[in-house]
């Protein structure tokens, strides 16, 4: 197989940063004060992964739309300004702290009626939503080895042609290196395994940050 990509140095990084709508002064202060936590801040998303996800929901008309790990909010924001009118966010996180953050944000970006966080094991959270209820948007952020769970729960109720998101999916280049045995690890390679071969869905894996799955519902008779 060529190899038809670019390798990323910092100069080439900081240049796809600044080619891009630069974030708004509410993203940027997030950022301030979620770096001020220090080494878990790199929980956060990166800038342009944050500029995608607003424009991928809104690219598809999202009205409804679920993340699983919100940390200080970041994330969610981008999210919630991509939702058509009259749109809804549900987040889902198990800590009571970061989300002090992330509820400052919402608020401060106007989002806090098109937002609503619950703090409880997100399987628990996905498992009680209504079974008729659907789904146009998922982000999937949180701890790797529920992220199998997530998806089966959140597939179930996402529309045809809908669209899930996972994070961290080359998880820093671990999952090609064979010295790298985690949990975690394993359960990227098993899903990332997975994915590609459900016929329930359409995977394409991306390099962005550090590498995002998109996976598209696919329709009935596909």
């Amino acid at each position: 197989m060529d190899a038809k990509y670019t390798g990323m140095t910092p100069d080439l990084y900081r240049y796809l940063v600044e080619h891009g709508t630069p974030r708004d002064a509410i993203l940027h202060e997030l950022s301030e004060e979620t770096a001020k936590l220090g080494p878990i801040s790199m929980m956060e998303i990166a800038p342009e992964q944050g500029a995608f996800m607003t424009m991928l929901v809104r690219a598809i008309g999202a009205r409804s739309a679920i993340e699983v790990g919100t940390f200080t909010g970041y994330s969610a924001v981008c999210i919630a300004r991509g939702l058509a009118p009259g749109g809804k966010l549900l987040c889902c996180d198990i800590s009571e702290e970061w989300p002090k953050v992330a509820r400052k944000y919402f608020e401060r970006a106007g989002l806090s009626d098109r937002i609503e966080l619950r703090i409880a094991p997100a399987i628990e959270t996905l498992r009680a939503l209504p079974a008729g209820e659907t789904v146009d948007f998922a982000f999937i952020d949180a701890d790797k080895s529920g992220y199998r769970a997530y998806y089966e729960e959140i597939l179930k109720r996402l529309r045809p042609n809908g669209l899930i998101l996972f994070d961290n999916v080359l998880w820093q280049g671990q999952v090609v290196d064979p010295n790298a045995d985690s949990d975690d690890t394993k359960a990227i390679r098993a899903l990332n395994d997975f994915l590609a071969r459900d016929a329930r869905v359409q995977t394409v894996m991306l390099s962005v940050s550090d590498g995002l799955t998109l996976v598209r519902k696919r329709a009935a008779g596909e």
